[in-house]
């Protein structure tokens, strides 16, 4: 076979032709595409990225702050620290005068005020600059009823431990606690020393002190705690269903349990309103209903519940490890009188109408209300032998019986909370068949902060 060179030649060229006015073409679709450039960058100045802001400089920032570097060929950056953290360069916010970066969020190590720009020829190029490392931030205690002589965890965040400034926990009695099982930068776990003092813990480290927002032997807004601070019992249909005992390691005192031995969940959760429900419906078999202090009284007399959004439900808690709990959604539900009494329906001595007892006002997906599976994400739930102390947001009363976000235009009020119920069922999840035991104490609701 003969080739002709000459054609062969042609077609060559035609191709280097069409591939050369691709690439033109492309350079023309991406006119702002980034490209690193050589030499060194010049920084004038640094200021927030807010555009209201844009005239203010900064000298120092928070951690996962954004900032805006002002300079000159800033496009020669490869790579950028603060102190010994590197930060994330994103190309799509650099240009030849302007860098928008943010300040690394883990604490450095070795601190220096510096920022570091390391450039395309790996020259260095230095900039002062303070990163502000906040006092620490204190967000949950493991158990705020821990026993003298158990371990507990004060969990947070920048626990930093500086040996001129030793990290120290104050206990609500003055104590101070130096001395940890284990430490790191979000959490403290200690020995729990001898205090009867109900108050905030404190923890202080070279940045500062912090108090916290909630408490050890926390009292506020205490609704049922079983041993007759406030009087109050399960109190509705199957209310001689769930135990009040304080046998086998009590938190303080008598606590009530829910499930046992005996009794199967099934992998669905399915109803089961004689073993796995605590309800407490308030009012008196009278006409008008009326309400007894310490025995149906509604909720709404032990606590105020006017900025419920910004309070949340918290008990101590306790699964053991002989009855695991790996199926059925825990559901709190709450709702007015004119929900759900523990009566029959008619008016009450506030002139209110009461829908009396009934289990319809909350088997839908309208009724918002909070759901908690800690199972969820393991297969299998217990405490491991402890105490825990849970927290649950009123904020976040937001899903209906099947676990999904709820459907209807109901929407809770200061007035819905007259009444509480626990209920393990359903919750949209198939986990496996249990036999669950829960033991909770204490039931409070409380400030968020």
């Amino acid at each position: 076979m003969k080739f002709d060179i000459k054609r062969i030649g042609g077609y060559m060229l035609v191709a280097t032709a069409l591939l050369s006015g691709f690439a033109l073409q492309s350079c023309e679709d991406e006119p702002d595409k980034f490209e690193l450039t050589g030499g060194k960058p010049t920084i004038y100045y640094i200021r927030p990225t807010d555009v209201d802001q844009k005239d203010s400089l900064l000298v120092q920032s928070y951690p996962e702050s954004s900032i805006c570097i002002v300079g000159s060929n800033l496009t020669s950056i490869k790579e950028m620290y603060f102190n010994d953290k590197q930060a994330i360069l994103n190309t799509s916010y650099i240009t030849d005068h302007t860098l928008v970066v943010s300040v690394p969020k883990d604490i450095p190590d070795k601190v220096t005020d510096k920022i570091y720009m390391v450039t395309t020829g790996n020259d260095t190029v230095k900039y002062d600059f303070h990163v502000v490392v906040p006092a620490p931030t204190l967000t949950s205690m493991s158990c705020e009823y821990v026993h003298a002589g158990d371990e507990v965890t004060i969990n947070g965040s920048y626990f930093i431990d500086d040996p001129g400034t030793p990290i120290k926990v104050t206990l609500p009695d003055g104590q101070e606690v130096t001395d940890f099982v284990s430490k790191s930068r979000s959490a403290l776990t200690f020995v729990m020393p001898e205090c009867d003092t109900e108050g905030p813990v404190s923890v202080t480290s070279v940045y500062g002190t912090t108090k916290s927002s909630f408490r050890y032997l926390d009292s506020r807004g205490l609704l049922f705690d079983f041993d007759g601070k406030t009087g109050l019992m399960p109190l509705g249909w199957h209310s001689d269903g769930p135990v009040v005992t304080d046998t086998d390691n009590p938190i303080s005192g008598k606590y009530i349990q829910i499930g046992n031995d005996a009794t199967t969940m099934s992998a669905n959760g399915d109803w089961n309103d004689n073993t796995y429900f605590f309800p407490y419906w308030p009012g008196e078999w009278t006409t008008p209903v009326s309400y007894v202090a310490r025995q149906s009284q509604k909720l709404t007399d032990l606590a105020d519940f006017t900025n419920y959004q910004n309070m949340a439900y918290k008990f101590e808690m306790y699964v053991p490890k002989s009855n695991p709990w790996s199926a059925g959604a825990m559901q709190i539900i709450v709702g007015g009188v004119d929900k759900i009494s523990g009566t029959g329906s008619g008016l009450d001595v506030d002139g209110k109408e009461c829908a009396g007892a009934n289990n319809t006002y909350f088997n839908n997906d309208d009724l918002p209300r909070g759901i908690y599976r800690p199972w969820e994400s393991t297969g299998s739930f217990d405490t491991d032998g402890k105490w825990i102390t849970v927290t649950l947001p009123i904020k976040d009363f937001t899903y209906g019986m099947s676990g999904s976000k709820a459907s209807g235009n109901v929407k809770l009020t200061a007035d819905d909370f007259t009444s509480f119920t626990i209920f393990i069922v359903g919750g949209g999840i198939s986990g496996t068949e249990c036999k669950p035991v829960i033991r909770l104490d204490n039931i409070r609701v409380v400030p968020l902060n």
